[in-house]
C-alpha cells in the first residue's frame, strides 16, 4: 500500500513538472511589435561612448526597423538588487522584452523572471538560462586578438598597457586573445595590466593610461566601458587601442582601432523571433563570421602591411580555418596548456581564468 502511494504521488510530480514546463513555455505568446515595449537596462549612460552607446544605437535602428515599436531605457542601474527593482517597474509599464546588458545583472535578471514567465529576458554576457532567460553575446575574443596584432606591431618599447575592468571570464578572456595577437607578430613584447575594479570611471580610466604610460607603455588596449582612456592616450601622445565603438573622435591622431559591436543583429532576430511566437531560450555567441563583432576603421598611422597581415588573420577566423585559442598556447608560467593541434571548448573559453604567456603581474585575487 505504502509502495502504491509511493508511485501514485511520483506520477502526479511527473504530470505536475510537465505541465507547468508546458505552461511556461506557451506562456511566450507572439506580440505585435506595438505589445512588446523593450525594456533595457544599462549599467552606464547611453552617452558614455562605448559599451552603452552602441546598445542605445542598436536600440534606437531597432525602433526604426519595426514601426509601431516603442522602447523604454533606463540608464545607470548598479549591478545588484537594485537591478530588480527597475526590470520590476519596465515590466509595471508594459515592457513584455527585456535586455539587461551586463554581466552583473545575472542573478536579478534569474529572480525577476521567475515572477513573471509571460516576459523574454535577454542576459548580456552571463551564463545563466531559464525557459524564459536567454543570454547573449559575442566573440569579441575574435577582434580582440586582431587589434592585437595592430598593438604589437605599432610598439617601440616592447610594453604596452591594457586598462582592464574586472577579473571575470569575459575580461580575462578579451586581455588574453588582445596579447596573444601581440606576440604573434612582436614575441618581446609584455603586457602590463591595470585593474579597475569598474566598468566605468573616467577618472580612474585615466588614471590607468598615465600609470601604464609611467611604466613606458607606449600603446595602450582597453576593456571599460568610457572614452576617457583613449582621451588621456591622445594627452600623452601614446597610441590606444579602443573598445566597443570606434573611438577616433577621442584620440584623433593616436586611435588605432578598436573591436567594436554591432547589437542590432541580436536585437533584430529576438524580436522577430517574439513577433513570430517562435522566441526560446538559447546561448547566443556569434562573431566575425556572422557579424555581431569587428573592426573599426584604422587610424592615419598604421601601415599597409599591418592592415593586410589583419585582413588574413580575419579571413582564417572567418571560414573556419582557424581561431584565436587553437594551441599551442601557453600560460604566463611558460607552461602548455592548450597543445599543438588542440582548441578550446567554448566552455574553457567562457570559464577562463588565468593569463597567457606575455601577460605581466598577478591575477587578483
Amino acid at each position: 500500500m505504502l509502495f502504491f502511494k509511493k508511485f501514485i504521488s511520483s506520477v502526479l510530480a511527473m504530470v505536475f513538472c510537465v505541465l507547468v514546463s508546458k505552461e511556461g513555455i506557451a506562456s511566450i505568446q507572439a506580440m505585435a511589435p506595438s505589445e512588446m515595449n523593450p525594456g533595457f537596462v544599462y549599467v552606464g549612460p547611453a552617452a558614455d561612448g562605448g559599451w552603452s552607446y552602441m546598445h542605445d544605437i542598436a536600440r534606437k535602428e531597432m525602433e526604426k526597423e519595426f514601426p509601431g515599436l516603442k522602447s523604454s531605457v533606463v540608464e545607470l542601474v548598479p549591478e545588484g538588487p537594485d537591478a530588480e527593482r527597475v526590470m520590476e517597474t519596465l515590466i509595471r509599464n508594459g515592457s513584455r522584452i527585456i535586455f539587461a546588458t551586463s554581466f552583473g545583472y545575472m542573478d536579478p535578471v534569474q529572480n525577476v523572471a521567475k515572477r513573471h514567465p509571460d516576459v523574454i529576458f535577454m542576459h548580456c554576457s552571463g551564463y545563466k538560462r531559464a525557459d524564459n532567460v536567454g543570454v547573449y553575446f559575442g566573440r569579441v575574443y575574435q577582434p580582440r586578438y586582431l587589434s592585437g596584432l595592430v598593438a604589437g606591431k605599432m610598439t617601440k618599447s616592447d610594453v604596452i598597457g591594457y586598462v582592464a575592468a574586472y577579473p571575470i571570464p569575459e575580461v580575462i578572456r578579451g586581455l588574453n586573445a588582445f596579447t596573444l595577437g601581440v606576440r604573434k607578430v612582436n614575441p618581446k613584447a609584455e603586457v602590463k595590466v591595470v585593474w579597475l575594479f569598474s566598468w566605468q570611471d573616467p577618472a580612474k580610466e585615466k588614471e590607468a593610461v598615465k600609470a601604464l604610460y609611467d611604466m613606458k607603455a607606449d600603446v595602450i588596449g582597453m576593456h571599460a566601458d568610457t572614452g576617457a582612456a583613449p582621451q588621456s592616450a591622445e594627452e600623452l601622445g601614446i597610441y590606444v587601442v579602443g573598445y566597443s565603438s570606434d573611438m577616433s573622435g577621442y584620440a584623433p591622431t593616436k586611435h588605432l582601432t578598436a573591436p567594436i559591436w554591432n547589437w542590432g543583429m541580436v536585437y533584430s532576430y529576438v524580436l522577430k523571433q517574439a513577433q513570430a511566437g517562435t522566441w526560446k531560450s538559447e546561448e547566443i555567441w556569434w562573431g566575425l563570421k556572422e557579424g555581431l563583432v569587428g573592426l573599426a576603421p584604422y587610424g592615419k598611422d598604421v601601415p599597409e602591411d599591418v592592415k593586410q597581415l589583419v585582413e588574413s588573420e580575419r579571413q582564417r577566423i572567418v571560414s573556419g580555418e582557424w581561431d584565436v585559442f587553437y594551441g599551442p598556447i601557453k600560460d604566463q608560467k611558460g607552461n602548455i596548456v592548450v597543445a599543438d593541434g588542440a582548441k578550446m571548448t567554448d566552455d574553457e573559453m567562457l570559464s577562463l581564468n588565468w593569463y597567457v604567456e606575455g601577460v605581466s603581474g598577478e591575477m587578483p585575487k
